[in-house]
Formats: structure tokens, C-alpha cells, sequence
């Protein structure tokens, strides 16, 4: 079971899956882009603090938060970025980011690709209504259930990926292309991908039968 002190919830598709509510209700620092406020709120969770450039709130939620938003006014970067940002500046190097998905598929596939670079300087993961989201950079070993939905991202073709455990093999395999690694099953309660070099690797677990892992 994740367990996450710090959760960034972006503006996307709202946690409703039993880990994603959990996770959020949990908490104790809630960092919510300003678009994501209303939806948070709906859930009965009041934010720790907002972070963006104050586009996507209601009037009402800004005055009503107003002692814990901290505007940032950067077109570098999206508000997920800045949430980010704001996390590091707080010295937080452990966080779960909650709706990044849904909505609008460019901003799933944006926020997949920035959390390959966050990976580099936090321990993070990506929790949707529909799987987990983890970036690993050297071989790692997941707990699952038999049967659970597995794919595999390399965003570093030249890296060499061994699977352990899971239906489809993989061995010494360089994935030149995305898709390539997708659409896997668990064959025991743990599986491993195995990195033979640095890389960078995105692992989506999914959830199954509404369960939390």
C-alpha cells in the first residue's frame, strides 16, 4: 500500500479510484494546482496550499483560500511544474501526484513525460483512477497480484530491459518505440525489471477490479 505524506493534485480527471481518495484523504500536505481547488474541496479535503497562476479558480475558492496561495506567474512551466517546484522549495522529496490523467490525453501524455525528469531529483509516482504511474532509473522489484495489467515505457531506447514474472518475456530487450513494452500480465505476486544500464522507465501498473495495487 502507497503511503505518501505529500500528494500534488493537478487539474485533470478528480481522484475517485479507493487508492487515489485514500491517498488524497491521507495526506498531511495537500499541494493543489489552482485549477484542481473546486474538485478537491468537493471531496471534503481543503488544500495545504494552491499553487499557479490563479486562471482556473472561482473568485469564491480564491477569497476563501486566500491565506494559502502562492501565485506564481511563470509561463516556463505548467502548474503542475510549479507544484513541483513549490515542493522542492520546501524541501519535500517524497510526493504522489494525483489527476494527472483524464480530461485531455496531451496532458496525460505531458505529465507522463515531466515525471520522467521529475524522477531525477524525487521519489515520486503518478496515481490515476485507473493505475500507477512509477519511474524507475535501475532495476526495481514491484508487488502485484497474478494477472495484473503491466506495461512498460522506455524513454531511453538504448537501454537494455529484462523482464522477471511477467507473461509476455523480455531479455536484453531495447524498446525503440513507446509502445513496444505495453499490454503485459503478472505472473506471480512480485515482478522485476531489470535495467542492464541507466535509463529512463515508466511503469504502469493498473488497478484491477477496483483494487488498491
Amino acid at each position: 500500500m502507497l503511503q505518501y505524506d505529500t500528494v500534488i493534485v493537478a487539474n485533470g480527471e478528480p481522484p475517485a479510484h479507493p487508492e487515489a481518495l485514500r491517498l488524497l484523504r491521507e495526506a498531511r500536505t495537500v499541494v493543489c494546482c489552482d485549477g484542481a481547488v473546486g474538485s478537491v474541496v468537493a471531496l471534503g479535503v481543503e488544500p495545504t496550499v494552491i499553487v499557479g497562476d490563479g486562471d482556473s479558480i472561482t473568485d469564491e475558492l480564491a477569497a476563501r483560500f486566500a491565506d494559502r496561495i502562492c501565485p506564481d506567474q511563470s509561463e516556463d512551466y505548467n502548474d503542475l511544474t510549479k507544484a513541483v517546484n513549490y515542493c522542492e522549495a520546501q524541501g519535500v522529496r517524497r510526493f504522489a501526484i494525483l489527476g494527472g490523467g483524464g480530461r485531455r490525453e496531451d496532458h496525460l501524455l505531458g505529465n507522463i513525460s515531466l515525471l520522467v525528469g521529475y524522477s531525477r531529483k524525487f521519489e515520486v509516482v503518478m496515481v490515476t483512477n485507473y493505475g500507477i504511474f512509477t519511474p524507475i532509473h535501475q532495476t526495481t522489484t514491484f508487488a502485484c497480484r497474478v494477472g495484473q495489467p503491466v506495461s512498460v515505457f522506455s524513454f531511453t531506447p538504448e537501454t537494455r530491459i529484462t523482464y522477471h514474472n511477467l507473461k509476455y518475456p523480455a531479455s536484453l530487450r531495447q524498446f525503440a518505440q513507446l509502445w513496444e513494452g505495453t499490454l503485459n500480465v503478472t505472473e506471480s505476486d512480485a515482478y522485476t525489471i531489470e535495467l542492464h544500464d541507466d535509463g529512463d522507465v515508466v511503469i504502469f501498473q493498473a488497478f484491477i477490479n477496483n483494487d488498491d495495487d
